[in-house]
């Protein structure tokens, strides 16, 4: 149905109509001004305008004649120019930086990754930009539109600075000021939870929800809110740091003040050593690597894996539970490598731990996020800027 846009200027009109249209192509591919007439409830001289105004903005093209409708002018089907501009996504871990490019349709090229190696960091962030470069220059012949940039850290809503809260090396920084210094493109930074949770509330494990948080399980731990379909940042851009959160140790009698927080006793590292003192095995590697390994056994059977299963979910559903009790999401996806790892064996632990604390209903769910979830939030948080730019904010 068209929108109400009666008391609307006609500036102000067209560009909702141009929206809406552009919007529609964007959701439903290519479509006949008869198809666009039917779903909009526009006139056909109004849609006809529309068409040719997006045509001579190198919005959309025709693309063929559709066999749906008769030949003729009406069959043409008309579709986005998806090569009017392209957006970069950089998911900047610890040790290396996973790239991913998208046109202005969504269609996304094979993404790049790039070891920090031996590598300086000022000789890697060098790297990455010419990357970014190289990429943009072979494939589009142009500029990104938008840079998304996901990093460990908070992010300061009045400046869009990246501060550390302890993880990201010094190089996550200065990888955001070489891209802003390198491009006229614009470059956003955002942290990497936020955008994983995006990721789950657009293309993953919480579509259909308009509240749900995510709890990130990897190297360190930390949450992303999404409250009435929007990222909640907080007033310092530090919701969902939850790493930082005070649980009850059980393991130790551990006096109060001196419990170490959530990532403390189920980061990577301390997961590691808890699947050593259940008699699990243990890789070498990293600790992200090693948990990961050590939880997959776990769910597999591995002798030692029901009472370690049983510990972290017992932890884990202890920080579950005061994100529950405050913010009441309502559902809570387990995401991270870890995560991931211990699938539906860990959720319905977590969950069952859970029901046993709080007087709230909560869905555990686990991420089925098959790309990279920080890279994923990257590129749609680019896309929905791009789109903003291009085809015009919405009213």
């Amino acid at each position: 149905m068209s929108p109400d846009i009666t008391s609307a200027t006609p500036r102000i009109a067209r560009a909702i109509n141009n929206r809406l249209v552009l919007d529609l192509l964007l959701r439903h591919g290519p479509l006949t001004a008869a198809q666009l007439r039917k779903i909009t409830g526009m006139s056909r001289a109004t849609i006809a305008d529309v068409l040719q105004r997006l045509q001579e903005d190198g919005l959309i093209e025709v693309r063929s004649a559709s066999t749906a409708v008769q030949p003729g002018p009406h069959a043409r089907l008309y579709e986005l120019s998806a090569g009017r501009a392209h957006v970069v996504g950089v998911d900047a871990r610890t040790d290396s930086v996973s790239i991913g490019v998208a046109d202005l349709a969504g269609n996304r090229l094979p993404d790049t990754g790039l070891p920090i190696g031996k590598d300086e960091p000022g000789t890697f962030v060098a790297r990455v930009a010419e990357a970014v470069r190289r990429i943009s220059r072979e494939t589009f012949d142009q500029e990104p539109n938008t840079i998304a940039v996901g990093a460990p850290g908070v992010v300061e809503p009045g400046t869009g600075a990246l501060r550390s809260t302890g993880w990201p090396p010094e190089w996550h920084a200065d990888l955001v000021t070489a891209l802003k210094a390198d491009f006229t493109s614009r470059v956003l930074v955002e942290n990497e939870v936020n955008l994983a949770a995006i990721a789950e509330h657009r293309l993953g494990a919480a579509r259909d929800r308009a509240d749900f948080a995510l709890l990130w399980l990897g190297h360190g731990v930390g949450a992303g809110l999404i409250l009435d379909g929007r990222l909640r940042r907080g007033e310092s851009g530090g919701a969902g740091e939850v790493g930082f959160l005070a649980v009850p140790d059980r393991g130790t009698a551990v006096p109060a003040a001196e419990r170490p927080g959530l990532h403390g006793l189920v980061g990577a590292a301390p997961i590691r050593a808890m699947a050593g003192r259940h008699g699990l095995p243990v890789p070498e590697g990293t600790a992200v690597h090693a948990a990961t390994a050590a939880v997959a056994a776990a769910v597999q059977g591995t002798r030692g894996g029901e009472p370690f299963l049983g510990e972290l979910a017992d932890i884990i559903a202890d920080g579950v539970l005061a994100l529950c009790l405050v913010l009441d999401p309502g559902c809570v996806v387990l995401g991270g490598e870890v995560g991931r790892a211990g699938g539906a064996e860990l959720a319905d632990r977590v969950g069952a731990a859970l029901a046993r604390r709080s007087p709230i209903p909560v869905r555990i769910r686990v991420s089925d996020l098959a790309d990279s979830p920080v890279l994923a939030g990257a590129v749609v948080m680019a896309l929905d800027h791009a789109h903003d730019d291009l085809f015009g904010t919405r009213q």
